[in-house]
């Protein structure tokens, strides 16, 4: 595979908070099962327990706009005291058991009821949302993002600010050094910019987001 190099001067140059579960209402016990598993378990096998603590689930308004990421429990909660409804489970085909139901392990739900999101202008920077903004693409030679980087160094008088901040490279930012782009020669790839929407707040906090969610953040770029 050919070496990519950073592109030369004179080259080609969208949260909320779900809502709370009723007063007094208890949470209702649960566990995962796997696709296939009897509804009462093995004899002589333990109960898979799906590690609640890692996994987040897409919280959507009634109008199927993204709010937030949820922990998987709370997402089940909702699902299962009617406040929401399934929009995506599992690919894995996990299922959730309470006392009394059953719910698909979501990856994406919907609320029941529409929910007012005060406007919040402002994204706040942060990695993840500057990898999706830059689509983990290097601004300096396309190749595969690693990290951060100032255009303007940080030792030069460069503001942490979305206008001056890229993705980058191991490779392009070693070799930048705390250099200025006129005396590299170099030139970004797009303008940086400050994204904008509703979906880029969620994003901004979210490392990974789970492939479903795509089609209901929006195009995930500046």
């Amino acid at each position: 595979m050919p070496d990519r190099q950073p592109t030369p001067i004179g080259a080609l140059a969208n949260a909320g908070h779900a809502p709370s579960a009723p007063s007094g209402q208890k949470q209702p016990a649960v566990r995962a099962v796997q696709d296939g598993e009897p509804e009462g378990g093995t004899a002589g096998a333990s109960a898979v327990i799906f590690p609640w603590g890692r996994r987040k689930v897409l919280l959507l308004n009634a109008t199927f706009e993204p709010l937030t990421a949820l922990p998987l429990r709370r997402a089940v909660v909702l699902v299962v005291c009617g406040k929401a409804e399934v929009v995506h489970g599992d690919p894995a085909g996990s299922v959730v058991h309470s006392s009394t139901s059953e719910v698909v392990v979501p990856s994406v739900i919907r609320l029941s009821s529409y929910v007012r999101v005060p406007y919040r202008g402002r994204v706040p920077l942060t990695r993840a949302g500057l990898m999706h903004r830059d689509r983990y693409r290097c601004a300096y030679c396309g190749g595969r993002a690693e990290t951060i980087d100032h255009v303007v160094p940080r030792s030069r008088g460069g503001p942490h600010t979305w206008q001056n901040c890229v993705a980058c490279c191991a490779k392009c930012n070693h070799r930048k050094a705390d250099k200025l782009l006129s005396e590299l020669g170099w030139r970004l790839r797009v303008v940086p910019t400050a994204p904008r929407g509703p979906h880029w707040r969620l994003l901004a906090g979210v490392t990974d987001a789970d492939p479903l969610w795509l089609p209901y953040l929006g195009e995930p770029a500046a």
